[in-house]
């Protein structure tokens, strides 16, 4: 039998596994039931994909969007995998073909969205199948606590005891502790390995820019990005359309993306994009899980997100090859107003209370004085022990001033109230505020009460916060969001250690650009060559009606403009190229570089 390495290689043409994929993969293989959480672009796909390789039977996926199952299929197709997907865009003829391969046992994975999988008549099928594995992906749609939650996922707990035997996988790259305990006990997987492998993306630079004239600004960062890949996320469907609009008569190769939009434009816009055919297409977050596209060079937020949940996955969508890219936040005091309407639009209390809390650590993000890749993984629980050196904060970093003092009667402050109230609360104690809830609770009766009226709410605010970006306190959004004392503040508190942190700020120096290194040493790239690789992927694609990056990725076109691989054993050692696709594409691209040798 072979090996998960052996496969890996031969099929995906990749030397080693990244950090936790092998154990993971195992565990599969073993027959256990798994909960991963990984970040995209961290390789989640292989880890059903390499068990459904190997195990005997059929593996069943479960996907939430129709274009990224074709994406997946298209890719793995070209690898020589036996991948089909079943869902509603298929014709007759085609569904019964696949019905048919699926019943005959010639299907290594199906995908299949969870509603068409929860089917009585779909289920009698499986039980007529010899199925390997079930992998849930996007299981973050599990949970009430998610930031995408979706009704017809909750079934899914079911397939647990209907299929008691088959494993099942569940793999999200977003989902913070709360969450993540929701989706565990939804799907029953009360006996699941559990493997969180961290959230972090160095290759993805993050900057926050105060909205001044956001059109020109967009305007200057795609500038800088000629040919480049990217995409623009808008909260409305009017801006996505006039966005898209403003960007084309500028001369940029931009299309718009919405669910109003006619699903044939849709679909153009997307296969464009794809074809590397359009540069930017601007989107609402109905574009979101459908991108499957590694080289993906920049995100942009033209509008503030509602949760961070989502900022993190779109944001992800740049570098999933591992290249340097960008993240850039436009945001405004009016976009909190906007966000805000559209939570409060909701019916349910309790969904509305859940998705302010997140706008709220939305905002902390977006105002942030500390490190955005520290913010950033500590809201989902994970620790960065230093400054990333990749962010506009790090590269131009605040005015720092001694808060020890002032941080020593937040905490306090936090303590006396009972660690039972929200930010704004405490605010109001610090500030001395007299008001009916103050008065009723007496709470101008505690010592902490007015020790702050010295600082403004907006002051307090931003110390309240970076004390949560640095670890001191949490807020427990299953909890009503109150603000509770971490380990760490016990030595603040004491004295036993001094903070600074960083004075707000109005207004925001354009940052320095400064990237952190990658496993490519982009420097040695024979920018030449990589661009004569790139029109020969895109025709090999074309020929093959698959888009680009379904041939090689970016970052495989990057190691072979920096080695100049020669002969087939010496184009197998770069990352990215299997057995199958030496077979289909190799002699092309050895004759690419021997002829640019040959003219150098």
């Amino acid at each position: 039998m072979q090996t998960p390495l052996d496969v890996l290689r031969e099929v995906y043409g990749y030397p080693a596994f990244r950090p936790h994929q092998q154990q993971i993969i195992e565990d599969v293989i073993a027959g256990r039931n798994t909960f991963v959480l990984m970040p995209t672009g961290g390789g989640k796909s292989l880890c059903y994909q390499i068990p459904a390789l190997i195990r005997p039977g059929t593996a069943i996926v479960v996907s939430p969007l129709i274009s990224l199952m074709k994406d997946q299929v298209d890719a793995l197709t070209a690898l020589g995998v036996q991948a089909a997907y079943y869902n509603s865009s298929l014709d007759a003829e085609t569904a019964r073909q696949t019905l048919a391969r699926f019943h005959a046992g010639e299907l290594d994975l199906l995908y299949v969205a969870p509603e068409r999988l929860m089917t009585p008549g779909f289920q009698t099928r499986l039980d007529e199948i010899d199925i390997n594995l079930f992998a849930i992906d996007e299981a973050h749609c599990v949970s009430q606590w998610g930031h995408d939650f979706r009704p017809e996922y909750v079934q899914l707990g079911e397939l647990r005891e209907r299929f008691p035997h088959v494993p099942l996988i569940a793999l999200t790259a977003t989902a913070d502790p709360q969450t993540r305990t929701d989706i565990l006990q939804r799907l029953r997987l009360h006996d699941a390995q559990v493997h969180i492998t961290g959230f972090d993306r160095p290759n993805i630079r993050y900057t926050v820019l105060e909205k001044r004239k956001p059109l020109d600004q967009l305007f200057e960062f795609l500038s800088n990005r000629p040919n480049q890949s990217g995409i623009v996320y808008a909260l409305s469907r009017k801006r996505v359309e006039e966005t898209a609009e403003k960007l084309r008569a500028e001369g940029f190769k931009a299309l718009p993306y919405h669910a109003g939009l006619p699903a044939i434009e849709r679909s153009r816009a997307h296969e464009a994009f794809l074809r590397d055919e359009v540069d930017v297409v601007v989107a609402t977050v109905a574009f979101g899980m459908g991108i499957d596209k590694p080289n993906v060079r920049f995100v942009v937020h033209y509008d503030l997100p509602k949760n961070i949940e989502g900022y993190y996955q779109e944001t992800g969508r740049a570098g999933r090859d591992g290249l340097p890219s960008d993240a850039l936040l436009l945001f405004g005091a009016q976009d909190i107003v906007t966000a805000r309407r559209l939570v409060e639009n909701s019916e349910n209390e309790e969904q509305k209370r859940i998705e302010i809390h997140k706008l709220n650590a939305m905002v902390g993000f977006a105002e942030a004085l500390t490190c955005r890749r520290r913010v950033l993984l500590g809201y989902f629980g994970e620790d960065l022990a230093c400054d990333c050196g990749n962010c506009d904060v790090c590269d131009d970093p605040p005015e720092r001033f001694d808060a020890t003092e002032d941080a020593r009667k937040a905490l306090s402050c936090v303590y006396r109230v009972g660690q039972r109230f929200g930010m704004k609360h405490v605010v109001d104690v610090l500030r001395g505020m007299d008001n009916e809830r103050i008065r009723s609770l007496q709470h101008d009766r505690l010592s902490t009460y007015a020790i702050g009226k010295d600082k403004s709410e907006a002051e307090w605010s931003s110390i309240l916060r970076q004390l949560i970006h640095h670890g001191y306190l949490v807020q427990d959004i299953a909890n009503y969001s109150v603000l509770q004392l971490t380990e760490a503040a016990r030595p603040l508190l004491r004295g036993e250690l001094t903070l600074e942190l960083g004075r707000p700020r109005i207004k925001e120096t354009k940052p320095k650009r400064r990237r952190r290194a990658t496993e490519i040493d982009m420097s040695a790239v024979d920018e030449m060559l990589f661009e004569e690789l790139r029109i020969l992927r895109k025709r090999l694609a074309d020929d093959a009606d698959v888009p680009p990056y379904v041939v090689f990725s970016d970052a495989t076109l990057s190691q072979m403009a920096a080695q100049f691989p020669s002969n087939d054993a010496e184009l197998l050692e770069i990352s990215g190229v299997g057995q199958t696709k030496l077979e289909r594409y190799g002699r092309f691209f050895l004759d690419a570089i021997d002829e640019h040798r040959n003219r150098m």
